[in-house]
């Protein structure tokens, strides 16, 4: 049976789980073949080469074999390096970059590349490796509506979705899932003023890319976290992001 053979190729691991006693399924985001399973077999052995290198949040080159013949869905992995670049995020940073992992998880499709979005998710991580605390909310906001925007789940942010209105500067609009950007109504415990949604969609075409977003998500991010986390867990489904009930678990304590 031919086998085609994908070589250092960039990739950060965003899930792993037990397959054997010894081994590993891996999800992975690679750079040019999208979100791909792998098994790394005997990588939790003691002696395995694997073990010191496939974590979350680092950047890698992966080598694995794809079959020509059978569309396997899990291929098996050949080698693993580690690029280098960053330390570990720790802390409320790494629980942020779990948070990034389980999104794409859950909304990205098998074997579709999506090359701006990797390299996207690969800055992201390194700017986690130095943010904590309220300095993670923008990031965060700014990841999450070019992720949406990426995966063609984000209307337009300027105009009313219904009537394509344009947007008010001082009213207030609410993101709904099922309807897009509409004027807020009594009982909306989550809105935004017509103004910054108007910036945060300059933003999002504007050639500078992430940088504008960030700039564009500092002085309103508490208000958009709600907005966006509504929009992500609709098209996620359920159950409830596990990342995310834990953020909530810890805030409570």
């Amino acid at each position: 049976m031919r086998a085609r053979r994908i070589q250092e190729e960039p990739a950060f691991v965003l899930h792993s789980y037990d397959w054997s006693e010894s081994s590993l399924i891996l999800e992975v985001f690679t750079r040019h073949h999208g979100r791909v399973a792998l098994v790394a077999k005997g990588a939790k052995k003691p002696t395995s080469n694997f073990r010191p290198v496939l974590l979350p949040l680092q950047p890698l080159r992966l080598g694995y074999t794809v079959s020509q013949e059978v569309r396997d869905e899990i291929h098996p992995l050949k080698g693993a390096e580690w690029v280098g670049g960053h330390v570990m995020p720790t802390g409320d940073a790494l629980l942020a970059g779990l948070y990034l992992n389980e999104l794409l998880l859950r909304l990205l499709a098998r074997d579709d590349p999506h090359a701006e979005l990797f390299d996207l998710y690969a800055g992201v991580v390194r700017v986690l490796a130095g943010a904590h605390g309220e300095a993670l909310e923008p990031v965060l906001r700014a990841f999450e509506l070019l992720l949406l925007r990426a995966l063609g789940l984000l209307p337009a942010l300027d105009a009313d979705s219904a009537t394509l209105a344009a947007l008010r500067p001082q009213a207030r609009y609410a993101l709904v899932p099922e309807g897009g950007l509409r004027p807020a109504q009594t009982g909306d415990r989550a809105t935004l003023a017509g103004d910054a949604w108007c910036a945060l969609q300059q933003a999002l075409e504007a050639p500078a890319g992430y940088p504008a977003v960030l700039r564009a998500c500092v002085g309103v991010a508490a208000e958009l976290k709600p907005l966006l986390r509504q929009l992500l867990q609709y098209h996620c489904g359920s159950p409830v992001l596990r990342t995310r009930q834990l953020m909530m678990d810890l805030q409570s304590l």
